[in-house]
């Protein structure tokens, strides 16, 4: 039950965030590998983005990539969430005096994000092309011309076998590190915060609320530019064998975006990764807290 708790959370916020990831995803890949000032910007913040693209692709593009992205978040945090919701029940993510460890719960959070994002990644790399594709206008990144997300599957599998269905899965994975250990530890030791400080009375909505909200922040600014990097690394053209002809690994893309964009290239798309993973952030933990709370009241 934890798993599907945790995946039926995600999907719910999913259907709301999901604009916003097609928006964070074409400001991340705007100017690639360009000087700034040396390139048309389509996408001036956020807002112009969503009047852009809806305007020139239409208002069903803010939903592109919608089905890969709920089958992604469906098995990325049905694993995740699920297996830290075990590892929390079990007292794993406690010191033998019954107090919080940050520590242990940054290392589950990791290992849960781990299992769950590599298996999840073809969806995820065929979601990034879906998002990336846009009218020849308002194009930016290298542009995949998928019809939806069992033919990118088909077409990727038949050319590139298993290797390039999962091309970009290992530099994905400091993103998913960084990204879920900072996430699960912020939002559990905010709460025991909250819970200790008496702030809001026991078992209270607000408590998971608030702990998801400061973990929303803290989540934006240590994953940003690992998620400018990841993005990339997956949307870049490929070979005939399907390597990557752009970006060696990870390492490669940070360091290439840093010297040719400089340090606000790997932070490009941040507004609308706060404005997609605050919420989502919020949305997913908030259901995942009270889900569990549900069932553990009335199954039991």
């Amino acid at each position: 039950m934890d798993f599907l708790m945790s995946g039926l959370a995600a999907c719910g916020a999913c259907v709301f965030t999901n604009p916003l990831e097609v928006v964070k995803t074409r400001m991340q890949l705007q100017g690639e590998l360009k000087a700034p000032g040396t390139y048309q910007r389509h996408y001036r913040n956020v807002f112009h983005a969503f009047i852009t693209i809806g305007k020139v692709d239409g208002l069903a593009a803010l939903q592109k990539g919608l089905a890969p992205a709920l089958i992604y978040q469906f098995l990325m945090n049905g694993i995740r969430l699920g297996t830290y919701g075990l590892a929390e029940a079990g007292g794993y993510l406690h010191t033998a005096e019954g107090t919080h460890s940050p520590a242990r719960s940054a290392a589950a959070g990791a290992m849960a994000g781990v299992m769950g994002a590599y298996l999840g990644s073809p969806i995820y790399m065929v979601k990034t092309h879906l998002q990336a594709q846009a009218a020849s206008e308002i194009a930016v990144g290298h542009q995949y011309k998928h019809q939806g997300m069992f033919q990118a599957l088909t077409e990727i599998g038949q050319k590139h076998g298993l290797v390039g269905l999962w091309r970009g899965a290992l530099g994905g994975l400091p993103r998913v590190i960084i990204g879920s250990s900072t996430q699960l530890c912020t939002f559990s030791s905010t709460k025991d915060l909250l819970s200790q400080w008496e702030i809001f009375p026991p078992q209270s909505w607000k408590l998971a609320l608030v702990a998801a909200m400061v973990s929303g922040i803290a989540v934006v600014l240590a994953m940003a530019p690992f998620d400018v990097a990841c993005t990339r690394l997956y949307n870049q053209p490929t070979n005939a064998q399907g390597k990557g002809l752009m970006y060696r690994g990870i390492l490669d893309a940070l360091l290439q975006t840093a010297r040719t964009e400089g340090i606000f290239g790997m932070y490009k798309g941040i507004g609308a990764s706060y404005f997609r993973l605050g919420p989502h952030t919020v949305l997913s933990l908030f259901f995942w807290d009270q889900l569990r709370s549900l069932y553990y009241t009335y199954a039991k």
